[in-house]
């Protein structure tokens, strides 16, 4: 059923996924003690700061904090992947337990934004939609990748290796 919403709705409701899923990674951040996942993690959490602030810098309305205010602002508890999260992990988060959680992750925002975007009216707010769901699929293919080195399989360096033998 197609959807009426707003330039400023679709921008905020993308500022505020990409916030929910820095969130995420932080927090997975802090409940670890392997300095491996660790830092991927924080990586994640750098790497999506830095998408929804291409969000914020469309966003041309006057209701909403700073970048920094609303970035850097606690996170909500009731988020459902906060809650999922909680749930999910300990303390010995590695590497590659990071990563599948950060595939899981974007897999999902990809699919939640790709739907909404097929239900939108105003092709301005569709295409905002579709862009964070470009940026979810991009973001899980570098992670997938990462994945698939860590755990020895081929990857896409190694391509030339096994074409030439």
């Amino acid at each position: 059923m197609p959807q009426e919403y707003k330039m400023k709705e679709a921008l905020k409701t993308a500022i505020h996924a990409k916030k929910n899923l820095m969130d995420f990674y932080k927090e997975a951040a802090s409940m670890t003690d392997h300095p491996g996942g660790k830092k991927v993690l924080l990586r994640l959490a750098d790497e999506v700061r830095e998408n929804a602030k291409k969000f914020y810098d469309h966003y041309r309305w006057d209701d909403l904090d700073t970048f920094e205010s609303l970035i850097d602002a606690p996170t909500r508890p009731d988020s459902a992947m906060i809650v999922f999260l909680r749930k999910a992990l300990d303390k010995n988060i590695h590497e590659r337990k990071a990563r599948e959680l950060a595939m899981k992750e974007h897999e999902d925002l990809e699919k939640t934004f790709r739907l909404a975007a097929k239900n939108m009216v105003d092709p301005q707010v569709k295409a905002v939609f579709e862009e964070v769901a470009k940026d979810a699929r991009n973001h899980y293919a570098v992670i997938e990748s990462e994945y698939a080195h860590t755990m020895g399989m081929v990857h896409e360096t190694d391509i030339d290796t096994y074409v030439r033998e």
